[in-house]
This record gives structure tokens, sequence and C-alpha cells, in this order.
């Protein structure tokens, strides 16, 4: 039996841990000489003070969304999946490779191929790593890490080779038809009657991130395949006792998150800059092992820790633009959540589980007591 209560094991323990990594970040502020006051100030109005902040806010939190889910899945059936930054980068390949080379009509028909072309390929990234897990046994996070480098090198050689257009000194590809630019979630919202303010930073993929949430969330908790993924993360050797294929739910829980990972490609390349560039990810690939943690794996926590990721980054970017505070201490606060949130789970955990077992202990009934015998 659960000592801890569900809402307190996936609100107040991530609340408690992001507190003290606040607490922590406003000391790391006030020893550099800043006012941890008017830095939290211009974070806030400049992450989510505006349509333009929120814009780039959720922007971000799209491609922490698609990473976060991508290590949630895995982290489901007990694989540490490193590997999605390679899988982002090689589904923006899939991307580019799907709008460059067939002329499609409508944006709407080019998201379909992009999307299918970004989850293929992020797929097949993660499929080498998960075979040789399954059927040699070689370590999910040493391949992974390794494939992130290869997807790098990769793409180097592509975009210099094939890719770069003749003439072109930017490492980069050529850009996609006019007609393919996708619209922004300004436009999609006035299209259906909601009265927007005008922004182009976020763009309808962010609604695809939300249903790939939903998506996940119908796979793994309402689908047998979700049951064999949870059930062969909990314990190997009784999923094999009733009769689930280990090497089977292996690479399939790798090649959904690997297209999962793959998707943020749509984002990045087909949303932001309309053409392939080398260093679109940006560390997303990373940054979802934090989210994954963060929001315990589920998908609805998966969204807002993407979207405080989100608020990390653009408010952070704010912060170096106004103030002479530098962009590496928003790695700092963004390492300080994860150290909390991850490492120091148990720190935050055990005492609440204390608690609440006291609390529980002192509300049950004492033992019901026995009439004395009388005497003889």
């Amino acid at each position: 039996m659960d000592v801890m209560p569900k809402w307190a094991e996936v609100v107040l323990v991530p609340l408690i841990s992001l507190l003290l990594a606040a607490i922590i970040s406003a000391l790391v502020i006030l020893a550099i000489g800043e006012d941890p006051v008017a830095a939290t100030k211009l974070m806030v109005e400049g992450a989510v003070g505006s349509v333009r902040g929120w814009g780039y806010t959720l922007y971000y939190a799209t491609n922490f969304i698609f990473t976060g889910l991508a290590v949630a899945v895995a982290f489901h059936a007990r694989l540490f999946n490193i590997g999605g930054e390679g899988q982002a980068m090689l589904g923006g390949l899939g991307v580019a490779l799907a709008l460059l080379f067939i002329p499609w009509p409508h944006w709407t028909i080019g998201l379909i191929a992009a999307a299918l072309g970004a989850a293929v390929f992020g797929a097949a990234w993660a499929f080498i790593p998960a075979y040789l897990q399954a059927r040699r046994g070689s370590h999910i996070v040493i391949t992974t890490i390794m494939f992130n480098f290869i997807a790098s090198a990769l793409l180097i050689y592509l975009l210099n080779e094939f890719l770069k257009p003749v003439g072109q000194a930017d490492p980069s590809s050529a850009r996609f038809a006019d007609h393919l630019d996708l619209p922004t979630l300004n436009s999609v919202l006035t299209g259906m009657g909601i009265k927007a303010s005008k922004d182009d930073s976020v763009n309808v993929t962010f609604l695809i991130a939300l249903a790939s949430a939903v998506a996940v969330w119908v796979l793994m908790w309402r689908t047998r395949l979700g049951y064999e993924i949870r059930a062969f993360g909990h314990s190997e050797s009784a999923a094999k006792y009733a009769g689930i294929n280990p090497v089977r739910i292996t690479v399939i829980t790798m090649l959904i998150s690997g297209g999962l990972a793959g998707l943020m490609g749509v984002n990045t390349v087909m949303g932001e800059s309309e053409k392939l560039l080398l260093n679109s990810t940006e560390g997303a690939g990373f940054i979802g092992i934090a989210v994954a943690l963060m929001g315990r794996s589920h998908p609805v926590g998966v969204v807002i820790a993407a979207i405080l990721f989100g608020f990390l980054y653009q408010g952070g970017a704010e912060l170096a633009l106004w103030t002479s505070i530098p962009r590496e201490l928003i790695v700092v606060i963004q390492a300080l959540v994860i150290l909390f949130t991850g490492a120091l789970d148990n720190m935050v955990r055990m005492p609440l589980e204390r608690m609440f077992l006291a609390a529980r202990l002192r509300r049950a009934p004492g033992p019901e007591r026995k009439p004395a015998e009388p005497a003889k």
C-alpha cells in the first residue's frame, strides 16, 4: 500500500523540489551581485508577460514535449533513452527530405508527409540501439549516446555534400516552398473565431505535441501494448513468465520513443527555420530527460514540465539580453531543477512519506479492548 496519496506524489513532491531549486537559484544570483527579485520579475515578464513571450515559451515547450514523451515511454520499459538529440536530428532530416524532393500542393498535406518522415527517421535511428540491447546485450545508454554523435556527423556530411545549394557557404538546405509554411497558432485560433493577438513564434506543431501526449496516455494505460510495456518495466522475469517477448517489447518501445523524438523536427525544421540547419535541436533531446523525470513519466506531467522548461529558456534569453547575468546561469538553474527533481528526489519524498504515515496512524482507530473476565 502506498504511504503517500497520488496527488502528493504527482503535485506536492515536484512543487517542493521546484521551490528548493528556486531558493538555491536565488542565492546563486545574489552571489554574483544581482537582485534575485528583479531577475525573477524580468524572467516572468519576458516569458509569460506578453503574447510574444508566451509564443516563444510555447515554441520551446513544443520541442520539450516531444523529447519528454520520448524519454517517458522508454522509462516505462526501464529503458534509458539518451538518444533523443540524435533522433530529433534525424527526424529533421526526414522532414527536409519529405519537403524538398516532393512537390506537395498544400501545407496540410506537406505537414502529414513531414510528420511521417520525422517519425520514421527518428524511429529508424532508435532501432539499431534497441536491437543491440535486445539481441546483443549492449547497454542502451552507451549506444544511444554514441548515436547522438554519429547523427551529428552524418548531418554535417549530408548537408555539405548533398543538401546544400550550389554556391551557398552556409551549411543548410534550400528553403522549402512558400506555400508549405506552417500557420501560426494565432492564425488557427483566429480562423476558429477566437480572438488572438498576432504572434509568429509558436505554430500548429504545438497542437500536434498535445495530441501526441494524449496518444501516449491512451497507448500506455488503455491498450494491451502499453500494459506489456509497463509490465516489462516493472519486472522482466515476470513479464517473460506471462508470455511477453522481451526482444519485441524493447524494440517496439524504442521505435515509439525514437518516433516521438523525431517529431520534434517538424517544429524546428518545418515550423521555425523552414529549412534544415545543423544545430536545430539545441540540446532539446537532453532537456527531454529532465522533463520526463520531473513529469514522473506521465503525459500530463510531461506537458507541464515542458512548459516550465520553456519558461526557463525564454526567461533566460530575456535575462541575458537585458541584464549582466550570463545565459549560462539558466543552465545552472536547469541543472538545479534536474538535481532536486531527479537525483535528490528522495530528500523531499522520504520526509513527506513519514509525515503522511504519521498522520495516517493518528487517524487510525486503536485496537479494541476485550472486557475483563470475571474472577473465579
